[in-house]
């Protein structure tokens, strides 16, 4: 599920706090609109400004809960390479540090680690959480597991200009009893606390390559063309484009034995095309290998046969 800012543009930097959050509640008991008006009210008491609270002299904020985020690993510590369809599932798991006398088994006690795109959460355009609130299992009495999951789907989610390194947010609040729609709500007696900076994953788009060499069979001495095609996952327009300008390594492996050469380097077109001759002398097998950028991932292409006579 995504977060954007569409409005940026017009405002400037908006925190994703004061965003539209779904109306639906994460578990049936609260939802993040509410635990977003909470993050809003902690970070605007410093300027005497509160969302509960249209009086400066009446600043209301929530206390610092006494909790910490630690051994933050999003999709098991390696990247995310999403193509455009399809679905996502990203686990996260992390460690939550607390004082004993914080009830992290209470109903109301919600904890969350969103991911973001940019310096700085509240200056982000671009979010994902999941539908769940993590779940936490206590392995003592002042330190607990947590795991949640976050589904991306690329047609929806994602886009060009934000491929790359992301970084992860963790909040923890413990309602402690209080009710958002009661006349006697009390902000004051809720806790909070916020973790921006935390680990990211990289967030990368899926890439293609071909090889193809010819002629087949190829007499010895003669000359091999070897074509290929490097495309990578468009996530604005749904499809896959060719990747321009790229090194790619043209390597071969004699046949029977396990050991790829590169024979040598070159570069897509602007199309992404690839196209580069080398003399027959043996039989063995072709392929291209491309490294991979910071928002591309690496991949090799399939083999290709090659029989000399």
């Amino acid at each position: 599920m995504r977060i954007r800012a569409t409005v940026a543009a017009v405002s400037g930097a908006l925190a994703l706090s004061a965003l539209a959050m779904p109306a639906a509640q994460a578990d049936g008991s609260v939802s993040r609109a509410d635990v977003a008006k909470v993050r809003e009210a902690a970070g605007q008491a410093a300027s005497g400004k509160s969302a509960f609270s249209a009086s400066a002299a009446a600043v209301a904020e929530p206390y610092v809960l006494d909790a910490s985020f630690s051994n933050v690993k999003v999709n098991n510590g390696r990247s995310i390479v999403a193509g455009i369809s399809g679905k996502l599932t990203v686990p996260i798991t992390y460690t939550l540090t607390h004082a004993a006398d914080v009830d992290i088994a209470a109903e109301d006690f919600f904890t969350d680690v969103e991911l973001y795109y940019g310096t700085t959460y509240i200056d982000s355009e671009f979010g994902l959480f999941g539908d769940d609130w993590a779940s936490c299992k206590a392995v003592s009495t002042t330190v607990a597991n947590c795991t949640q999951s976050i589904v991306i789907s690329p047609s929806e989610d994602l886009f060009n200009e934000t491929a790359g390194k992301w970084k992860a947010f963790g909040y923890a609040v413990a309602l402690n009893g209080q009710d958002f729609s009661s006349d006697d709500f009390d902000i004051t007696k809720i806790g909070y606390v916020e973790k921006d900076g935390l680990a990211g994953p990289n967030l990368l788009r899926h890439s293609r390559l071909t090889v193809n060499a010819t002629p087949e069979p190829v007499k010895k001495g003669n000359t091999i063309t070897v074509t290929g095609k490097l495309t990578r996952a468009n996530w604005d327009a749904g499809n896959y484009t060719g990747y321009a300008s790229q090194p790619v390594k043209l390597q071969f492996r004699k046949n029977g034995t396990s050991t790829y050469t590169t024979l040598k380097t070159i570069k897509t077109t602007t199309k992404g095309d690839l196209k580069t001759t080398v003399k027959a002398n043996v039989d063995g097998y072709f392929r291209y290998v491309f490294a991979g950028t910071a928002t591309t991932a690496a991949l090799g292409s399939a083999t290709d046969f090659i029989d000399v006579k």
